[in-house]
């Protein structure tokens, strides 16, 4: 008969645990050098990555300014030219009479409207002028209207000249 004593069953109930926690640790302590080395290799390569910037601004020195503003400029630029292409003129013309006792006066009406894309921005402009026997409707209506005329240049504008006496 085999006599089992109650100190080595509660040893042979511990040991398994205890072997548990001892191979836990074991691995806990082998990943965390392992963490803290590939932490180490990242810090370096940061620290490269960042002696190569600081290295090219200082060959840039005071040209990458100017190409930043410059780049900014163009994509203002691009930014107003989108936006003024998203502009757009409604237009719309008709005659009225006007009967009086003796006469009859014929005018013009033209209405315009500007839009952006679907969006009113300003109510209807209108303008009336007197219509005479012979006038050219079409050349009426491209002088008077409003958001259509082409932009005037300063350097276009002649000036008097001064006689020199």
């Amino acid at each position: 008969m085999v006599s089992i004593n109650p100190m080595e069953t509660v040893l042979w109930l511990l040991l398994p645990g205890f072997v548990g926690v001892a191979s836990g640790l074991l691995v806990w302590f082998v990943m965390q050098s392992r963490m803290e080395v590939n932490l180490a290799r990242e810090r370096e390569t940061l620290a490269a990555e960042r002696g190569a910037i600081d290295a090219e601004k200082a060959s840039l020195g005071a040209n990458l300014e100017p190409t930043i503003r410059a780049a900014e400029e163009s994509a203002r630029r691009s930014a107003l030219e989108g936006f003024l292409s998203e502009l757009r003129v409604e237009q719309r013309h008709y005659t009225r009479e006007n009967r009086l006792l003796t006469q009859n006066r014929r005018a013009l009406v033209l209405q315009e409207r500007m839009y952006f894309r679907n969006i009113p921005l300003s109510d209807w402009i209108e303008h009336e002028i007197l219509l005479e026997d012979g006038m050219d409707v079409e050349r009426l209506i491209r002088d008077m209207t409003v958001f259509d005329k082409p932009v005037v240049s300063i350097a276009d504008i002649q000036r008097p000249r001064k006689a020199l006496a």
